[in-house]
């Protein structure tokens, strides 16, 4: 891989889990980037732990779902970094649920945060993007899009990032903007750890390569879309999940 110029990232959703992880290798890699996340305290040790890699990084709390907190955030990423090269639209949360339990709120959140969020970031972020004919979007989905047991909102959300990733890359295509998708397996986070032993057990040998992810190995994907060197890859969907989407189990 071509070594990568001082660029601008945007990182959202990034104070702890996958997107602290895609972060952390950014700016090891020598990418400014900035850390958007809803919790301002958990966003503040996030950049104090990223300080001193050599890079700079910024962190901007917002509601990712709101229109005039994202052009905020874009403005001050701006306004800070002076552009923006890429973006990685991170931001996510579950609340799963049988579907007859399922809230209108339960809904609601899910698609508003881990579809619409996307769809208003990369908006605001291609704007910056179109004068310089250059840029690299990377769309976290999710294994889960394939359908899971309990998880209608969200697999519905992460197929809906399938279908608007495979959309903005042909819109773009033609500009040097390029949109790809990473669905991650299940991967070693917060959420993850709060598991029983024996869930935990039982994930890990639903897995074909018999370990669990880690944010690491997501942000080396986000890295191959990212490189400048990657302008022939757009519109696609890049598995990193041990091999579990060849059998989609559902636990």
């Amino acid at each position: 891989m071509s070594q990568l110029p001082r660029r601008v990232a945007i990182v959202t959703g990034a104070a702890q889990g996958i997107g602290f992880g895609i972060a952390k290798k950014l700016i090891t890699n020598g990418i400014d980037v900035a850390l958007i996340d809803y919790d301002q305290t958990k966003l503040s040790a996030a950049v104090d732990q990223l300080k001193g890699f050599g890079s700079k990084v910024i962190g901007v709390s917002g509601n990712v779902c709101k229109i005039d907190e994202v052009q905020s955030a874009i403005e001050q990423v701006i306004a800070w970094g002076g552009q923006i090269d890429y973006l990685v639209n991170n931001a996510g949360i579950i609340r799963d649920k049988r579907l007859l339990n399922m809230t209108e709120a339960d809904w609601d959140d899910v698609i508003n945060v881990n579809l619409k969020s996307q769809f208003l970031f990369c908006q605001a972020t291609i704007k910056e993007m179109l004068p310089r004919n250059f840029g690299r979007i990377v769309n976290i989905s999710s294994r889960a899009w394939l359908g899971g047991f309990g998880q209608s909102n969200y697999s519905a959300a992460k197929g809906g990032v399938i279908s608007l990733t495979r959309s903005l890359a042909i819109e773009f295509a033609a500009k040097g903007i390029t949109v790809n998708a990473i669905a991650p397996g299940i991967i070693q986070t917060p959420l993850f750890d709060s598991f029983d032993a024996s869930l935990q057990s039982k994930l890990k040998e639903s897995v074909p390569v018999k370990r669990i992810g880690t944010p690491d190995d997501v942000a080396y994907a986000v890295m191959t879309f990212l490189n400048p060197d990657a302008s022939y890859l757009t519109g696609q969907v890049l598995y990193v999940c041990g091999g579990r989407s060849l059998s989609s189990p559902s636990v």
